[in-house]
């Protein structure tokens, strides 16, 4: 009786982890994909067609991608990353793109519109009219509103 490739794959390793395997070849299929997508366009024409901020997201998500990538070599290689130099690295590519994800959130929020806020003022304020009295839409203190 011969045995096929995968069944003698099989006997190799603990049936236990056969589905966590294979959920790892199938994302080494996806990570394979998106690599090829990228190199398949130049650096610098994709850099053009991208405002600074893009360029930033970019390259900052690029150099996390590849370093993850040692962290995970490393792993397989039995060497401990957390003692490594590649996790200091990383955290500080974290840090940078915390700050760019600030600038992000700073260009989203919104812009105080100084004349909308001045007439928003303006119009919650009292007036005093020619016979000193108060026109606010609200009684003052101690006065009951009048009602006809």
């Amino acid at each position: 009786m011969e045995m096929s490739e995968d069944d003698s794959n099989m006997e190799e390793y603990p049936t236990e982890i056969h589905d966590y395997l294979a959920a790892f070849e199938k994302s080494l299929g996806s990570v394979d994909e998106m690599l090829k997508t990228m190199m398949s366009v130049s650096r610098s024409e994709l850099l053009q067609k991208l405002d600074p901020l893009e360029q930033a997201k970019l390259d900052l998500v690029s150099v996390y991608t590849l370093n993850s990538m040692f962290w995970v070599y490393l792993a397989t290689q039995g060497i401990n990353p957390k003692e490594h130099p590649v996790k200091q690295e990383l955290e500080r590519i974290r840090t940078y793109m915390n700050k760019v994800k600030e600038i992000t959130d700073k260009k989203k929020a919104s812009k105080l519109d100084k004349g909308a806020a001045s007439r928003f003022v303006k119009n919650a304020l009292w007036e005093p009219n020619a016979g000193n009295e108060h026109t606010s839409k609200t009684p003052a203190k101690g006065k009951k509103l009048q009602r006809d």
